[in-house]
């Protein structure tokens, strides 16, 4: 059964086959994916993501939710969840966007507790990872105030759209 978690304005559910339009459009914005390693071209390529998500679960090596608002369940406004999930040292990756429309209203400042809490009691997780590309201040702000420690900088370690890129690994501990 598919961990369905609920705070005050949301829902995060299962991502469903009925989301691959909202997550083309979210992960087809250029304000969501100036800072993400994800993003889909087309219509087709949105099915790859789904097939990701799918994946994840089959595989038992990470989980995503679809974040909606509690009264709109079919209604995607953004993802979060983890991947890359190491069972033999407990840890994982964890990722989230958000469609424009809802920057800046406390979306995934709500959201994010719940998965992290969910990682830390139920996925038997000891660290959550973080990776940030340089320069996407607003989520080094986010995991601040989530109590990420920032751990340094890999330089030029990847390259996104022909050009390196260097990427911050932060990290929260199960204490």
């Amino acid at each position: 059964m598919f961990p369905e978690l609920i705070t005050k304005r949301l829902l995060l559910r299962k991502i469903i086959p009925c989301d691959q339009s909202a997550i083309f459009k979210g992960l087809s914005d250029p304000a969501v994916i100036k800072y993400y390693g994800v993003s889909c071209t087309s219509f087709e390529a949105a099915a790859e993501q789904m097939k990701f998500y799918d994946d994840l679960l089959k595989d038992d090596t990470g989980i995503w939710w679809a974040v909606c608002f509690k009264d709109q369940p079919a209604g995607i406004i953004g993802a979060c969840g983890f991947n890359d999930v190491n069972r033999q040292h407990k840890k994982m990756e964890i990722g989230y966007w958000l469609l424009p429309a809802y920057f800046g209203k406390g979306i995934m400042t709500e959201a994010i507790p719940p998965i992290i809490k969910y990682a830390f009691s139920s996925m038997d997780i000891h660290r959550i990872e973080a990776v940030v590309e340089t320069g996407n201040d607003d989520s080094t702000k986010f995991l601040r105030k989530l109590n990420f420690t920032y751990e340094g900088t890999l330089a030029d370690s990847e390259i996104k759209n022909g050009k390196f890129i260097s990427l911050q690994y932060w990290a929260l501990l199960n204490k």
